[in-house]
């Protein structure tokens, strides 16, 4: 018979007082967090969302013994996943950062916001990709392996959301021509 995901209230009846669970194990959790991490501020974010995890599913317990275990291993895998998430994506510290060169703004700042904006209403993966290659500076291969698509994938992809934004663009740059201030 399959288990069914208990109600709140039935999480409350488990016989584990969830607040007691938090001060028994929160020292315990954010140690295994922190010393995979080596990150403070996101051990203790990670601790929290494994403990409201906990409250989610705190009526599947079984025992103290259980909850331990669950801890541990859901702790020891967000933690681990999240160690992935910045292997792909490393930081870089101050001291090797590159200097930022100032930019000095040039173009039409209107239009600078009407692209951001068209930008930000194309669909996730098409957004994802222009942002990766226009904001990144990533390559199509670079693209491919963060989001774990083909190349082919990416550069077709890319083609069709920048003949979105050039058709969007057109369309707001001629809504912008044709707009008329007063009566003729």
């Amino acid at each position: 018979m399959p288990r069914r995901t208990p109600a709140p209230a039935e999480a409350a009846a488990s016989g584990f007082d969830f607040a007691s669970l938090v001060r028994q194990h929160q020292a315990m959790v954010f140690s295994i967090a922190w010393h995979l991490l080596r990150d403070r501020a996101v051990a203790e974010e990670l601790a929290q969302d494994v403990f409201l995890s906990l409250h989610q599913h705190l009526g599947e317990m079984e025992s103290p013994e259980h909850v331990l275990y669950w801890l541990r291993r859901v702790t020891t895998n967000r933690a681990l996943d999240e160690t992935r998430r910045r292997q792909r994506r490393p930081m870089v510290s101050l001291e090797n950062a590159p200097e930022p060169v100032a930019l000095t703004p040039t173009g039409d700042p209107l239009l600078d916001t009407s692209l951001r904006k068209l930008v930000a209403a194309l669909p996730e993966k098409a957004r994802a990709i222009v942002v990766l290659r226009y904001q990144e500076d990533l390559d199509p291969a670079e693209i491919a392996k963060v989001l774990g698509i083909p190349v082919g994938t990416v550069k077709s992809q890319l083609q069709r959301a920048l003949a979105l934004l050039r058709e969007k663009l057109s369309r707001v740059a001629g809504q912008a021509s044709g707009l008329s201030f007063g009566k003729e």
